[in-house]
């Protein structure tokens, strides 16, 4: 894995900033894109919820192998892009678990356009969450997940960029402690322009749903 580089802690706040406001933005965005397709008439799909959303952009991370991953390196893949933590009791595994559900159907119904999709599993617990931690929770769900990680300001930087806002939790001990993140699961097209949240809290079946509307 690379060097970890030494946190900034004012950069950070600035990035975690930046997060907190683009993810503020997303549920207005969703909401008027609702009230514009409330015809009555059956829906045409037209354009993504998300299109235009400033959310999304170049990093440098590692996988699992500990070798250094690029956004620019799913370019042409459709990317469903998730940040957590694999220490997660429950919510990041269930989200996980769902959104993995929901394109293995979707695989399963449209074969050659679930290959164009690469589901991306981002930690936001990069003291805990190293290559080998990354490897194991990955491949309890599916050997096509990719799991990345990277040094504190790394992540903060990739944070800032999807604008998911997420900060550490005081515990009983220095390694027992819980992550308070965002939890959105993000649906980007082959040139990296963000399309749709993807509904994991309603399950694999609504995932898939909105797979075959911006898939294509």
């Amino acid at each position: 894995m690379n060097t970890i580089a030494k946190p900034n802690p004012t950069r950070a706040r600035i990035l975690f900033a930046r997060a907190a406001a683009l993810a503020a933005a997303l549920p207005a965005a969703l909401a008027l894109a609702a009230c514009s397709n409330d015809t009555g008439m059956a829906p045409d799909h037209g354009e993504p919820p998300l299109a235009g959303a400033a959310i999304g952009g170049e990093f440098e991370l590692s996988n699992s192998a500990g070798e250094l991953v690029r956004w620019s390196d799913f370019a042409g893949q459709y990317r469903i892009v998730y940040f957590g933590f694999t220490y997660c009791p429950d919510i990041c595994p269930t989200d996980v678990q769902r959104t993995v559900q929901g394109l293995d159907q979707f695989k399963q119904i449209s074969p050659e356009l679930g290959a164009q999709v690469t589901p991306i599993f981002i930690s936001v617990d990069p003291e805990r969450d190293t290559p080998e931690v990354l490897d194991q929770f990955t491949n309890a769900f599916s050997p096509d997940l990719v799991g990345l990680t990277g040094s504190p300001e790394q992540i903060a930087d990739a944070a800032a960029k999807f604008a998911v806002f997420y900060a550490k939790l005081d515990g009983s001990t220095p390694d027992n402690y819980m992550m308070d993140h965002a939890r959105t699961v993000v649906l980007f097209g082959p040139q990296g322009e963000p399309l749709a949240l993807l509904p994991a809290d309603l399950g694999a079946d609504a995932v898939t749903q909105e797979l075959q509307k911006w898939v294509t």
